[in-house]
């Protein structure tokens, strides 16, 4: 996995420090150009992305049919459920287009989501233990042994046997049925019948998230997501032919707060922000979505610095009075010392860029600074750079210090602080929130959130788009079962 250009890392479940995604065009600031020697590394890879075929419109329950959004009916149950193995086939049934548009999202119900397994880093000490565990044991094995230990650390996090096995394992805010989640997975993929291939890095991933999917639809009341490489390609935005803007609606419609929680970070200016989700907007204001439905969506932005929420009447962004929703802690920085992190960060980056000779513009926001290569470069170098920024920048005020995969940057604050002053601004504890996001990497800005809530892992919005709809299913029947431990 040597050159990154359209694909960020990602994975499952333990914590460690902040870094990664969100990205921030060059077009938001005036970059100053830093020269450097360069060893002129081979050209990356760019990979082509197709586009879905258009959902067929369904009528939206006030008499009128939408072009653009395919609404998933919640209302009732079907007595004839399918059961899981067939459910897959449901979620997984539509075939590749021929048609390449670069740097625009698939569908999510192409039946190679969970069978690509993209150009992940692979980090992730839960997983790593569970991958290792397979030379000894069955899958089913490894799985029941950690449904248990993982309840067991549930009860007694400081002195279960999870931590002496993982040592820094993070909490775990709900049960996981992965037994149940395996034998789901299995029964489609085939894993327990490999006679010498174990279940690879991805696949343990995939049913982590599986298990997770189930253990939250029966108390969820906030869904937060990552934008670039989750909701959307890298550098790209939400268009009108999204099809998580479907899912996003069905998830508001169904009582669940709806945020994105992105780096990307625009002072005084929502309709930057209205730029990246203009499809989603669109479809507010087809819909008419009444305010009690559009008042469950937010976007918090620059990491935890913004709050934006949707105007009743014309569907527009509006930024949330610091006052309404900032924690004590982010309301006591103070601005000479927020500068003085961001002029130590951008001397850190600028040091780092020319010791690895790479040429870079240097983005200088409010709340940021970033460096962006100015020439092909490999993933490797720009982990360097934001590792050594993280174990050697000094502040007065939380940072998080990131590889975008195209990009390196520091950004105060970080996702922990900003989902903990939205889930107090909400009114919603841990166990009832759940993050997607595809940068859990040492090195991602997404790892951070695994201290205050569930996560979900995925690679690409592909299979963003798979999960959510096998969460609205399971949204759908925990209105008649709820889950139980």
């Amino acid at each position: 996995m040597l050159k990154r250009v359209c694909i960020k890392s990602r994975d499952t479940l333990t914590g460690t420090q902040c870094s990664a995604a969100g990205v921030r065009p060059a077009a938001a600031s005036r970059p100053r150009d830093v020269t450097m020697a360069s060893a002129a590394p081979s050209a990356a890879n760019s990979q082509a992305v197709y586009l879905p075929q258009p959902l067929a419109p369904t009528n939206n329950g006030n008499g009128t049919t939408p072009s653009t959004v395919a609404e998933v009916n919640l209302g009732k149950l079907h007595d004839d459920l399918p059961n899981r193995t067939n459910g897959y086939w449901e979620l997984l049934n539509t075939s590749e287009t021929g048609e390449v548009f670069s740097q625009r999202a698939r569908s999510a119900s192409d039946a190679a989501v969970l069978r690509r397994k993209g150009h992940l880093k692979e980090q992730d000490r839960l997983i790593d233990f569970m991958r290792r565990m397979h030379e000894t044991h069955t899958c089913e094995e490894v799985m029941l042994k950690m449904e248990r230990w993982i309840a067991e650390h549930r009860q007694d996090p400081k002195r279960s046997r999870l931590r002496r096995l993982i040592p820094g394992i993070g909490a775990f805010f709900t049960p996981l049925k992965l037994v149940e989640a395996f034998r789901e997975y299995d029964a489609f993929f085939a894993l327990s019948r490999r006679k010498y291939i174990p279940p690879n890095f991805a696949e343990l991933r995939h049913v982590v998230n599986i298990s997770q999917v189930h253990a939250s639809a029966d108390t969820l009341k906030l869904i937060t997501f990552d934008a670039d490489g989750t909701l959307y390609a890298d550098g790209a935005h939400m268009e009108q032919d999204n099809q998580m803007i479907a899912h996003i609606i069905n998830l508001m419609r169904s009582n669940v707060q709806v945020a994105i929680v992105t780096a990307a970070g625009y002072p005084g200016e929502p309709e930057k922000f209205e730029k990246r989700v203009m499809g989603l907007l669109e479809a507010f204001r087809k819909l008419k979505l009444p305010a009690e439905v559009t008042n469950r969506f937010h976007i918090m932005g620059g990491e935890c610095n913004y709050l934006l929420r949707v105007r009743p009447g014309d569907k527009r962004l509006e930024f949330v009075q610091d006052n309404d929703w900032k924690t004590p802690t982010m309301t006591s920085w103070k601005e000479e010392d927020i500068t003085a992190l961001l002029d130590e960060g951008e001397a850190m980056l600028q040091e780092g860029a020319k010791r690895l000779n790479l040429a870079v513009n240097v983005i200088r926001k409010n709340r940021a600074v970033g460096i962006v290569p100015t020439q092909p470069t490999i993933y490797e170098v720009l982990e360097d750079i934001a590792l050594t920024i993280q174990t050697q920048l000094v502040a007065k005020v939380p940072f998080c210090a990131f590889n975008g995969g195209n990009d390196v940057f520091v950004d105060v604050g970080n996702k922990l602080l900003g989902l903990e002053a939205l889930m107090k601004y909400l009114r919603v504890t841990p166990p009832e929130v759940l993050h997607v996001g595809d940068r859990f990497t040492d090195s991602g800005n997404d790892v951070a959130t695994r201290d205050i809530c569930s996560v979900l892992w995925v690679a690409n919005p592909e299979e963003t788009g798979f999960f959510i709809k096998m969460l609205l299913k399971d949204i759908r029947k925990s209105r008649w079962q709820p889950y139980i431990e």
